[in-house]
């Protein structure tokens, strides 16, 4: 195991970049430090924002990673160009929790605020594209995903909902509820058509991606839940709590309209 010790303050997210086999992960330290994932070897390191980084994300095909900070801001770093700042977008009024890429237009990204919107900005333009006036309290994670040939927003916050939005129309299509705390992490599964959510109620919800039905409630007494993670190819999930982590696969068959469906624990951490 190699482990590298490159922060003073709580890294808040980090994220592989395969093709270049480097890990990049931002903090409260208000810096973004990149390792080789397969040594302690350090890269770059600079000063990125002034307050803490809430999210990292890599661009899928180009050498840009995003990062977004409770100073309000989003930034765009060139590695190419020795990690140059290559745009500052501003329009948030509260911390930026959370930045993901369009998949289907890699040249737009989403972010998610604690000024209770989710806004949609394109990588050449400093100013947002629209936005969402999202929820009731602050909106903490932001994704997209596809169902047929729609394009979706999901978004979760502290009002306890999660939201799901019509791309094209901007339009809320379905509220999903049924947390009873602050909704922090969601996951869209690669592989099954399940969105998974997680909150500080202690619980991961497992709902149907077509029907928008809850499908299952998992709860593993570890305390809040702040991350989800899915992996293309691979069944499995890992939940991230305050106590410790779950891998867990899910199982179902191939009708969905008319499954059984159970997700098992494979292997916990406390």
């Amino acid at each position: 195991m190699i482990v590298a010790l490159v922060h003073v303050l709580a890294v808040r997210s980090a994220k592989f970049v395969a093709r270049e086999q480097w890990i990049v992960a931002g903090a409260d330290d208000k810096f973004i430090r990149v390792y080789k994932f397969n040594s302690d070897e350090k890269i770059k390191e600079f000063e990125a924002h002034t307050d803490y980084i809430r999210s990292i994300t890599v661009h899928p095909t180009l050498p840009y990673v995003l990062s977004a900070s409770d100073d309000t801001l989003i930034k765009l770093w060139d590695w190419e160009k020795d990690w140059a700042c290559a745009q500052v977008f501003e329009g948030h009024s509260h911390y930026v929790m959370q930045v993901a890429f369009n998949p289907r237009d890699t040249n737009t990204f989403a972010s998610a605020s604690l000024d209770c919107t989710v806004k949609i900005w394109d990588l050449g333009t400093r100013t947002p594209t629209f936005t969402l006036e999202a929820h009731s309290k602050g909106v903490n994670c932001v994704d997209f995903f596809a169902n047929s040939d729609k394009a979706y927003l999901i978004s979760g916050s502290d009002d306890h909902d999660v939201k799901v939005w019509d791309y094209e129309t901007k339009t809320c299509v379905q509220t999903l509820e049924g947390h009873t705390h602050n909704v922090t992490t969601i996951c869209v599964s690669p592989e099954v058509p399940i969105i998974f959510t997680g909150s500080e109620d202690g619980t991961v919800h497992a709902w149907h991606a077509m029907t928008f039905r809850l499908e299952n409630l998992l709860k593993y007494e570890l305390g809040r839940v702040w991350a989800i993670g899915c992996i293309e190819g691979s069944p499995k999930i890992v939940i991230g709590c305050d106590e410790g982590t779950i891998m867990a696969k899910v199982m179902c068959s191939h009708n969905w309209d008319s499954a059984n469906r159970q997700i098992e624990e494979e292997d916990s951490n406390e």
